[in-house]
């Protein structure tokens, strides 16, 4: 039992950190992309790949994070 509820804080770590990292990659890619004049669609792709690396990023960290306090009892 203990083993499943530790998969499901992982689990619901890497989603909040996915979330929250979308949310800011977005929002920060959105602002490089005007600020270094990408051309056109190249907007686009730029946007998504700032949103995917910070989404990735973010998930590993919290996910990681939830893992090591697995193992803690408060």
């Amino acid at each position: 039992m203990a083993r499943d509820s530790c998969l499901a804080r992982v689990t619901a770590g890497v989603a909040v950190g996915g979330a929250v990292g979308g949310a800011v990659g977005a929002v920060y890619g959105t602002y490089e992309a005007i600020r270094i004049k990408v051309p056109g669609l190249m907007k686009i792709r730029y946007i998504g790949q700032t949103t995917l690396g910070s989404a990735a990023i973010f998930g590993l960290f919290l996910g990681a994070g939830s893992l090591i306090h697995c193992g803690k009892s408060y």
